[in-house]
């Protein structure tokens, strides 16, 4: 499943998440073993596919579409979920799309979603399960319980990635004040944010999926992802071309690739806008020193900007003495020293907290 799959399921899961008035009918319909179909939005393409019913055209409530689902035909919402406005309707989309699908309630929600591009939700009679379809996606919603139990073990595995990801940034930070930074080091260091990340992605679905009984995992995750995706844009500000993209727009690149792809150093580096070749590997890449100057405390972001584009590298930062940093815009006396000292303590804690 790619990113931009992940992101549509996020949306719909919110829409029918637990707590809400939407999810609360759903159930009623579970319980009550009737089953149903309800399309959320109508248009051209939806009207073009409806035959028959009852105009109803109401405010939703959980009640009502408990009560209309009683009836054999579709249910059609408005599309922000607030209007029920028809019932007991007959929907005929194209037979010639494929579904894998066995059950008729099951295949016709598959080809109108596949048809229309619009949510459909239908809820099993015998088997009591609600699947969702939107275009080519088919998700199954699961039991709350199993996805407290997939969610919390998905928590366990955050931590555990995050723990590597710290790791390899202080490993990687003191390599940058070494001057021994490769591209291997870079592509594994974005590799490992990348993962984590993508397992706070999962997390998300399952945290939308739980809906108010997700709140507590929310809180957890969002600790521990906290500044992540930030790290990750002044990682790619650190090392891309300077002809390159945004950092926004690499990454969201970079988001797009395969596990496989994230792990090739070639193309990691073509994504920061580089040309590598094969024999490169080892060459030697210095940081703009975007990163470490974040770390000093206070130092605001335009300063951290000029500093960056008026030395050649962090190192050069290191280097340059207190009267170089005043020359700076916006850089005085007090401010040079408070650089000076701020990536001398950096420089040292990172060399302390190395795993060799």
């Amino acid at each position: 499943m790619n990113f931009q799959q992940q992101q549509t399921i996020n949306h719909f899961l919110k829409f029918v998440a637990p707590g809400t008035p939407l999810r609360e009918g759903i159930e009623n319909v579970l319980r009550a073993k009737t089953g149903g179909l309800i399309v959320v939005g109508y248009n051209e393409k939806v009207k073009s596919l409806v035959e028959g019913g009852f105009s109803i055209d109401c405010s939703f409530s959980s009640a009502s579409l408990y009560e209309l689902a009683k009836m054999d035909g579709a249910i059609i919402l408005s599309d922000h979920g607030e209007k029920i406005l028809f019932a007991n309707t007959q929907l005929i989309p194209d037979s010639s799309i494929i579904s894998s699908e066995t059950g008729i309630r099951h295949r016709t929600a598959e080809r109108v979603a596949k048809q229309t591009g619009q949510l459909v939700i239908s809820i099993s009679q015998r088997r009591s399960v609600i699947t969702l379809y939107k275009g080519n996606i088919r998700y199954s919603l699961k039991d709350i319980g199993v996805i407290l139990t997939k969610a919390n073990q998905a928590m366990q595995t955050l931590e555990k990635y995050r723990t590597v990801m710290d790791k390899g940034l202080v490993n990687l930070g003191a390599l940058e004040f070494e001057e021994m930074v490769t591209f291997q080091e870079l592509t594994q260091a974005i590799h490992r944010i990348e993962m984590v990340l993508r397992i706070r992605d999962e997390i998300r679905n399952y945290i939308n999926e739980l809906g108010t009984e997700g709140r507590l995992i929310s809180m957890q995750m969002s600790e521990l992802v906290a500044n992540v995706e930030t790290e990750a844009k002044l990682l790619i500000k650190d090392y891309m071309s300077l002809h390159g993209l945004p950092p926004e727009k690499i990454l969201s690149r970079l988001r797009t690739l395969n596990s496989d792809d994230l792990l090739n150093e070639h193309i990691v580096v073509r994504h920061l806008g580089y040309i590598q070749s094969n024999d490169s590997s080892e060459e030697v890449i210095l940081p703009r020193g975007y990163r470490a100057l974040n770390r000093i405390p206070r130092l605001p972001q335009p300063i951290i900007s000029k500093l960056a584009e008026s030395f050649d590298g962090l190192n050069s930062i290191m280097k340059a003495t207190i009267q170089d940093l005043v020359k700076v815009d916006g850089v005085g006396t007090k401010r040079a020293k408070k650089i000076k000292d701020g990536l001398e303590r950096i420089q040292e804690q990172l060399f302390i907290d190395r795993v060799v």
